[in-house]
């Protein structure tokens, strides 16, 4: 029978460092969404139809699509970019209803299989490997579309340039369509605290330790932390921050970016806004 103990060097006052609640934004482990072996568990998880961890269930796309065009008035020809893209699931199927689709995510991985499927499929769609933060496109879109709260985990500066970007790239009167979680989401889910030992995993494809906590912070702010140990006793600190929203916050925010917000709802699919939903869909102007 193989041996399957794991043998762990663990330096406990590092750990306890960085189990200290860190200040508001702090950084972790930098562009990890990037780590060739993390970028591929994470593309697996983008297409597990039977999971929405990373993306909607592909029932709830094909909805989300249909509204979007219908709700925008988008006609075959218009152009669209999809900030954020990951592996085009929805810039797919914005291309199939004749839009010219962009699709921008500083994931190579989801980049490829993304121009891979379009490929396959015969449809033109333009993908670039690149953050959303450093697009500079001016006056070429009737709508762009940031999808699944990507908006959330931006500190306060990088959503003001994310905002500036998405204006410039805009056609005058273009749209601006995403969803951001709200404060009831997340004491629907709770904050993270637990530990396991894996053979090999999300993290890393060696055996490691994970420990995953969870800290609020004023302004409806939260933290999921995830400390990763490796055998070796190396420790990696991934951090994933979440600004939630009420209706008046989203609105005075994209206001602030020079946003007309036109319409909220409860998602991207065409459910009347409740002001206890885990998700507020917002349609907004320039």
């Amino acid at each position: 029978m193989a041996d399957r103990s794991f043998h762990f060097s663990l330096a406990l006052d590092e750990l306890l460092r960085c189990q200290e609640k860190p200040p508001v934004f702090a950084p972790g482990e930098p562009d990890f969404w990037t780590d060739p072996h993390i970028a591929q568990q994470l593309l697996a998880v983008h297409l597990d139809p039977t999971t929405d961890l990373a993306s909607r269930q592909p029932e709830v796309i094909e909805r989300s699509v249909a509204w979007i065009v219908q709700t925008l008035g988008l006609k075959p020809g218009d152009r669209a970019v999809d900030l954020g893209c990951g592996p085009g699931l929805y810039a797919l199927r914005l291309a199939r209803q004749g839009l010219q689709v962009t699709g921008v995510d500083f994931s190579q991985n989801s980049i490829a299989y993304a121009a891979k499927a379009a490929q396959q499929e015969g449809v033109a769609i333009t993908y670039r490997c690149q953050n959303y933060l450093e697009l500079e496109d001016t006056a070429l879109y009737d709508a762009a579309v940031l999808i699944y709260g990507d908006f959330c985990p931006l500190a306060p500066a990088q959503r003001a340039r994310l905002l500036a970007n998405v204006q410039r790239a805009l056609k005058p009167g273009g749209h601006f369509v995403l969803d951001v979680s709200t404060p009831h989401l997340r004491r629907r889910a709770g904050l993270k605290m637990g530990w396991a030992a894996s053979p090999g995993g999300f993290w890393k494809p060696g055996p490691h330790l994970v420990l995953e906590q969870g800290f609020a912070y004023a302004g409806d702010v939260y933290l999921d932390q995830t400390i990763v140990i490796e055998a070796n006793g190396k420790i990696s600190v991934y951090r994933n921050w979440f600004q939630d929203y009420t209706a008046e916050g989203i609105r005075t925010e994209l206001e602030a970016g020079g946003f007309t917000v036109e319409s909220l709802w409860s998602d991207l699919a065409g459910t009347a806004y409740e002001p206890a939903a885990d998700w507020i869909g917002v349609v907004a102007r320039k």
